[in-house]
């Protein structure tokens, strides 16, 4: 979604710092998108392979939750990313907000795809579409999303890759 406070903004490095990145890059590491041991500092060697994380909204929000004017006004800057990627193939969007981004940066409104956690859905030019609830602290806590459930929708990203 956006840069954590205690989090990228601080660090430097998205999910380095705060509680979301342990699952994220032991889960990277695990499927061989990333190499090295994640210590959430971002001079603690892991390198990520044929994988870039980015945010939908480039600056840290007020009360941490992007507002839609924001994701809009920054929507710019994650196309620009996205086009800077020739050989990209897939995206994983960590929830809601960054599905919708990512479809509008394909000139997709958001209502004519449904976030749906796990869904791979392949968009018009070619890019697959990955769906996962966030990796947030809050989401692991209340168990709306699991190391499994991670696990399984960035296994079915390498299965698809591999594949291809």
């Amino acid at each position: 979604m956006a840069p954590g406070v205690r989090g990228a903004n601080r660090t430097g490095r998205p999910f380095t710092g705060d509680y979301a990145g342990m699952l994220l890059y032991a889960t990277l590491i695990q499927f061989g998108f990333a190499h090295g041991t994640y210590a959430a500092d971002p001079a603690d060697g892991l390198e990520l392979r044929d994988c870039r994380i980015a945010n939908a909204v480039r600056c840290v929000p007020p009360a941490n939750l992007p507002q839609p004017q924001e994701t809009r006004t920054c929507n710019q800057f994650l196309s620009a990313e996205l086009q800077g990627m020739p050989k990209l193939r897939v995206v994983l969007a960590l929830g809601l907000l960054s599905h919708a981004a990512v479809l509008r940066t394909q000139g997709i409104s958001p209502g004519r795809l449904p976030f749906i956690h796990g869904a791979l859905q392949a968009l018009p030019n070619g890019l697959t579409l990955a769906d996962s609830y966030h990796v947030s602290q809050y989401n692991q806590n209340t168990g709306r999303l699991t190391a499994a459930m991670f696990e399984r929708v960035v296994g079915d990203i390498r299965t698809l890759l591999v594949q291809a």
